[in-house]
């Protein structure tokens, strides 16, 4: 989960393409293994042993990680992936997008975030911008990143818009609605997020959680996640294996 709190304004630059983190804080599999641990239980309660689907977590939102992931890499790869959540909100045209069906059988990421972030949300979006530069046309086509506010009421579809250019890339999709309905989709994968609270400063705090989630072409599950602290060259990596729906 990500702390962060920022002044009720409008957001810096985010331009920082070529940032990268320095060192990855301890192994992104252990903040997968800790959201198992924590959804453990609620999973239990509210699916039952027998309601499992095969080949995906659905409302679960239960990652289940190999023991014999590598922790040198970026990736992790889950034995058991998200189930896309089933989500229609408002892109940044102000026309309704359904993520599942506008995303059907195109390799995606999906990142939960606010444009008042003042680092990892223009920093992630960055960081993959610049990688999916280094693709070949083709794939650069091929690619949806999508970027799920969890700040709609200061997130508009226009501020989204503007956003988005100077943060990343102009072809990223953001996506605005509902607060309960971008929070449910969270959950579905693991992503827990809370409502962005006004300060008597008039600061904002905002709580999210940070994982980028990429989408297989070839089944449209969540098989792989990212921390926060990827790199560009992580995902440059990665990315021309993601756009196949194979394991990076």
């Amino acid at each position: 989960m990500s702390v962060q709190k920022t002044p009720d304004q409008k957001p810096a630059d985010p331009a920082r393409d070529e940032r990268t983190r320095p060192s990855r804080r301890a192994p992104l599999i252990a903040a997968a293994v800790a959201v198992v641990a924590a959804l453990a239980v609620t999973v239990a309660v509210g699916l039952g042993g027998g309601d499992d689907k095969a080949g995906g977590s659905g409302n679960g939102a239960v990652a289940e990680v190999s023991a014999e992931s590598d922790s040198t890499k970026a990736a992790t790869v889950l034995d058991r992936p998200f189930t896309k959540p089933d989500l229609v909100l408002t892109d940044t045209k102000g026309q309704k997008f359904d993520l599942r069906e506008r995303t059907k059988g195109k390799p995606t990421l999906i990142y939960f975030g606010y444009t008042h972030c003042p680092d990892v949300c223009p920093l992630t979006m960055s960081n993959i911008a610049v990688a999916k530069k280094q693709l070949p046309k083709a794939d650069q086509e091929k690619l949806q990143v999508v970027f799920v506010t969890t700040d709609p009421e200061r997130d508009t579809p226009a501020s989204l818009g503007k956003w988005l250019p100077a943060a990343g890339d102009a072809s990223f999709i953001g996506l605005t609605g509902d607060f309960s309905a971008i929070q449910t989709g969270a959950r579905q994968m693991g992503i827990g997020i809370d409502p962005a609270k006004k300060q008597k400063d008039g600061s904002v705090v905002s709580m999210h959680g940070a994982q980028v989630i990429a989408f297989s072409p070839t089944t449209d599950q969540g098989y792989v996640l990212y921390g926060e602290d990827t790199t560009v060259d992580d995902y440059a990596k990665d990315l021309p294996k993601l756009i196949k729906g194979e394991n990076p």
